[in-house]
């Protein structure tokens, strides 16, 4: 008697490219352009080794000169630079036993299936703010103090000011922070609270998607990407709250597409009843501008290892980091 199996429904050549496509576009961070790939990344992300080298032009500086017919202009040199990025390579698996199909009434799988690109649209979204987290690190983060603005005062709520939330006005107070290059931040981040406090304020515009429907928010002409993620640190009166400010692109993203054979496997264990599938990811997701220089344990770095603080070196000029945050309060 023939029965369908999970591998009748899941074909692996079909599945991983849709899987990608599908987690492109559910993505916020990718949506945003926050993180943004090109086919230089791709390919890099589809090479050998734990990390690849990311050479770099460094600006010209100085002053121009007088010229003069008594004597030649001072030469003088371009420099390079080299940033480093982490390959970053990750799976999950999922299980489901045919007892819960009976029980359920639905096929576990098929759902499965179904939720995948979701799970790996977080996924990315929560690598992103673990690098932050190393990168703001309140102890030794490189962009610590160049690249944040700290409004926050740990008093009761009933003393908290404008000056110490996000607003409109401290909003210009963190885009200067990156001086004139701050008129081209296209994004933000914030947690929950800190969305709800501004729509309260009716500071937060709904822009309508491609379907028409009122879905995309905005605040001060910057899309929000709203994440529970993003840092909520309880004070002895009142929380601390980082909201972060992006440029377009300051995530490099590389997707080295694996043979759709390993990039999704499925499979049966007939014992037990269990229908598997197994999904892998090959990519650079990358704060361009800012050097991995830690050593992973294993094949790529872990999330505690991407927010740990010493793992990262500042190697493009401040302006040319497109990211900014603010602490303050709520």
């Amino acid at each position: 008697m023939a029965k369908t199996l999970v591998s009748d429904i899941i074909v692996p050549s079909v599945f991983a490219p849709y899987s990608l496509e599908r987690t492109t576009s559910l993505s916020e961070i990718i949506q945003s352009g926050i993180a943004a790939g090109d086919a230089e990344m791709d390919r890099l992300a589809k090479g050998p080794g734990k990390t690849v080298d990311l050479p770099f032009w460094k600006d010209l500086t100085g002053a121009s000169e007088v010229l003069s017919d008594a004597g030649s202009m001072t030469l003088t040199a371009i420099t390079t630079g080299q940033d480093t990025a982490s390959v970053h390579n990750r799976g999950k698996a999922w299980g489901a036993n045919l007892l819960a199909k009976l029980l359920a009434g639905d096929d576990p799988m098929r759902q499965i299936a179904d939720l995948v690109a979701g799970f790996w649209a977080r996924d990315l979204q929560a690598i992103l703010l673990k690098i932050l987290e190393g990168l703001y690190d309140a102890t030794a983060g490189v962009l610590k103090t160049t690249h944040r603005v700290d409004i926050y005062s740990d008093v009761a709520a009933g003393s908290i000011t404008d000056a110490m939330r996000l607003t409109g006005d401290t909003f210009v107070d963190a885009t200067v922070k990156l001086g004139d290059a701050g008129q081209n931040l296209v994004a933000c981040a914030m947690h929950s609270d800190v969305e709800g406090f501004l729509r309260k304020r009716d500071l937060i515009d709904f822009l309508p998607d491609s379907l028409g429907k009122l879905v995309i928010r905005s605040f001060q002409g910057r899309r929000v990407v709203i994440d529970d993620n993003c840092p909520k640190t309880a004070g002895v009166n009142s929380y601390s709250y980082l909201t972060y400010l992006f440029g377009p692109g300051a995530f490099a993203l590389g997707n080295g597409a694996l043979d759709p054979n390993e990039a999704v496997e499925v499979g049966r264990d007939i014992l037990a009843s269990d229908d598997i599938l197994a999904n892998r990811k090959r990519f650079i997701l990358h704060p361009r501008g800012v050097r991995f220089i830690g050593a992973a344990a294993g094949a790529s770095p872990t999330n505690t290892e991407l927010a740990t603080a010493t793992n990262w070196s500042k190697v493009y000029s401040d302006k040319n980091i497109r990211v900014v945050a603010v602490k303050h309060n709520v």
